[in-house]
């Protein structure tokens, strides 16, 4: 008699199911571009505008994305994601306006000042190209909804930060990071007026999670794929 095929016996390991057996789903080239991106543009910013420059939300995305791109982190690309899609709309937004002589609300400013390289400049379209980057992680790895909360406890305490610890608004700031976050107003030459400066602070503290990042949340919470924790 000839012996019977069967399956091999169950080791006990549990059977990835259909999302988790897509893990590792990220391409390569993707990552050596991204990489070689941020090789350029973490020494070049380090060495223009200083170590202070990083506290940025967009360059804080840039650097977690990093690492999410290489561990295939869902949570690290949501964070980036619910974090600044909404603000990076506003940036792309401001600076087409921008091109016409028409800024929205002047946080584009600095693209179009003649003492700043179109090599520092053309580093800055990463603004244009980033949203998209992180939609599409978004939806091959997930979304995870942690990401809200996690991004809004980082928020707080970077704004902290550049509130108590960094440069205020000075006529001319030339590269030094000043304003960082807009802690101060829309201006890196003056601070806002409207209010007094600790109330500007307590609106950005709580406006950030719960005006920029709350509704993107529910947005990316409905139209992705829930992330799958490993």
């Amino acid at each position: 008699m000839s012996a019977s095929l069967s399956p091999a016996p169950w080791d006990g390991t549990a059977l990835p199911s259909e999302p988790e057996a897509r893990a590792h789903r990220l391409p390569l080239a993707l990552k050596l571009a991204y990489t070689a991106f941020m090789a350029v543009l973490v020494p070049t910013y380090g060495w223009y505008y200083g170590p202070t420059n990083f506290l940025y939300f967009c360059d804080i995305a840039l650097i977690l994305t990093l690492v999410g791109l290489w561990t295939e982190s869902a949570l690290l690309v949501s964070m980036c994601a619910v974090g600044i899609l909404a603000p990076q709309v506003i940036w792309v937004a401001d600076f087409a306006a921008g091109l016409f002589g028409m800024p929205l609300t002047g946080m584009t400013d600095y693209m179009f000042k003649s003492e700043n390289s179109a090599f520092l400049r053309g580093l800055s379209l990463f603004h244009g190209w980033l949203p998209f980057l992180l939609v599409y992680l978004v939806w091959r790895l997930g979304y995870d909804r942690r990401a809200w909360t996690a991004w809004s406890g980082l928020a707080v305490v970077v704004l902290a930060i550049c509130f108590l610890a960094m440069p205020a608004p000075r006529p001319d700031p030339g590269l030094t990071p000043v304003n960082i976050n807009y802690v101060w107003g829309m201006s890196d030459t003056a601070a806002q007026t409207w209010m007094p400066a600790w109330a500007w602070f307590g609106l950005l503290v709580a406006g950030i999670p719960l005006a920029l990042c709350g509704p993107t949340h529910f947005v990316l919470r409905a139209v992705m794929p829930a992330a799958i924790r490993r």
